[in-house]
């Protein structure tokens, strides 16, 4: 019980018996001002109680997820709770930013990196649980445009006549970081780099594409995998490090069996077929 507690229950030992005040109509006090500090002391006490975890608590799971991964975690979220009953909360967001939060004592149980050193620094920082870390998804790398007939290879980028290119955050989006590689080895950073618009994330950098405030851009081939709206080339894997994809039990699931069932299920066959649906390639 909290100091506070065992203070308002001394207060409220100390007002003696209840009864009724003598003289209550005389004074011109009514019983139930009369017996206000005892109520007051009996709200604190009971309100300062510690309560207990209700079941429920173990039946969701609250997850940190980068923006690329968006679409197959929310489809991979409604087969887990077919199959296991328990509900799954996402929080998108660049890997960067999420692993700041995670870092301020965000309430995340799980965290879908889109990388894989953001996973391990939580492990070294005491952030996550050590044996717990796995790839859950390679991911891959697409340029796009809503134009049908922009894109066509990594000629695409070398047309002097395209204002605007989109990338995530490099310094926070492990997909802009490889976009920027991409370039890099092509020869064309330093001339695509004044062009450059920045998403804070993968889900903004599709965004300025989507709505054409860009021609074109580095975006999650699974942004696109699921439709044929566009124009797009998939950048080859020897352009940019891989894109792996880390998994890791944090430090506040640890406790909680629907964060480590649902790392079980992110591994199983249901949540592959999701993956390779979005134009993922195999994990652990």
């Amino acid at each position: 019980m909290s100091l506070f507690a065992k203070m308002s229950l001394s207060a409220l030992r100390g007002c003696g018996p209840l009864r009724h005040p003598p003289n209550l109509r005389e004074s011109g006090m009514s019983v139930a001002k009369a017996y206000l500090p005892v109520v007051i002391a009996l709200l604190v006490a009971v309100s300062t109680f510690p309560v207990a975890a209700t079941p429920a608590s173990a039946q969701r799971v609250r997850v940190a997820v980068a923006a690329n991964f968006t679409a197959a975690a929310e489809e991979i979220g409604r087969l887990f709770a077919r199959v296991t009953g328990r509900q799954v909360s996402y929080s998108f967001g660049s890997t960067g930013q999420l692993y700041a939060q995670i870092t301020q004592e965000a309430p995340f149980e799980v965290f879908l990196a889109a990388d894989q050193a953001r996973p391990q620094r939580a492990v070294a920082a005491g952030l996550a649980v050590a044996d717990s870390r796995f790839t859950y998804a390679e991911g891959r790398l697409a340029l796009f445009s809503r134009d049908k007939s922009l894109v066509t290879d990594e000629t695409t980028l070398r047309h002097p006549g395209i204002a605007r290119i989109a990338v995530a955050n490099p310094l926070t989006a492990p997909y802009g970081a490889a976009a920027v590689a991409a370039m890099k080895t092509l020869g064309l950073y330093r001339t695509l780099a004044p062009r450059l618009v920045r998403g804070n994330n993968i889900a903004q950098t599709y965004q300025f594409v989507a709505t054409g405030n860009a021609a074109l851009g580095f975006v999650a081939l699974s942004q696109i995998a699921r439709h044929t709206r566009g124009s797009r080339w998939r950048v080859p894997e020897h352009l940019h490090p891989a894109l792996a994809q880390d998994a890791v039990l944090l430090r506040r699931g640890a406790d909680n069996p629907a964060a480590r069932r649902f790392l079980a299920f992110l591994k199983g066959p249901q949540a592959a077929a999701v993956k390779t649906r979005y134009g993922y390639g195999a994990g652990d």
